[in-house]
Formats: C-alpha cells, structure tokens, sequence
C-alpha cells in the first residue's frame, strides 16, 4: 500500500505542477518510505535472500538519486521513472504465486521499462 500511496501522490503532484508543496510533500514520503526499505534490508534479522536485498537496494539507490534530481528540477517529468517503479513493485506484491503464473500468460498489464542507467550508477 505504501508503493500504491507514494505513487498517488506524485501523480498527484505532477496534475499541480505550481503546488511546489505538494510536489515537495510527495517526494519525500517516496524518500522517506524507501528509506526505511533500506533500514530493513540492512538489518540483522532480515530474512530475505541476498540477491533480493541487492536489488532492493540497487532500486532504492536509484531512488534516491531520481528523488535529489526532481527536487533540484521540479520538473514534473522527473516524477514518472518513480511512478512506474512504485506502481509495479505495488503490483507485484499483491500477486499471488498462482496469480503471478496466470498473469504471465496473460497480457495482462504492461510493464514499464526499467530505469536508464547513467554513468557510475549499477543495478543488480
């Protein structure tokens, strides 16, 4: 629900491009959220396997750099890679195993690219 309510918000956001406020507001709740996605995949007790949480990670950190990009912009355009990433994380968490199956025989949704890569940064 979290990756559901941070898109919203940005979708928000980029409908009232002078709201510089709600802009703001909306990046750093993705911020905060993914944030504390980091917190937990660094933690002890985390129980995901380590690939997993690379790219959780590889995600957050581009997150992060997409986030301090828009801020310094405030080009709404800047919001739609985190959108997306947060629209199909959303989705894919509220698949089931059987349903992941049946929906890849199906055309089902369309998926979104994934993030360009620039110099220095990596994905796992």
């Amino acid at each position: 629900m979290a990756f559901t309510k941070a898109a919203v918000m940005m979708e928000d956001a980029k409908k009232s491009p002078e709201d510089k406020t709600s802009f703001e507001q909306a990046l750093r709740f993705n911020h905060l959220f993914w944030t504390i996605l980091q917190a937990d995949i660094t933690d002890a007790n985390n129980k995901l396997p380590n690939p997993i949480k690379a790219n959780i990670m590889s995600l957050s950190i581009f997150v992060d750099k997409q986030t301090s990009k828009a801020l310094r912009s405030g080009d709404p355009a800047d919001l739609d890679i985190m959108i997306s990433i947060n629209r199909n994380l959303a989705l894919g968490l509220r698949q089931t195993p059987d349903s992941a199956t049946d929906s890849a025989t199906d055309s089902g949704p369309e998926v979104a690219p994934a993030p360009q890569r620039t110099s220095g940064e990596t994905f796992v």
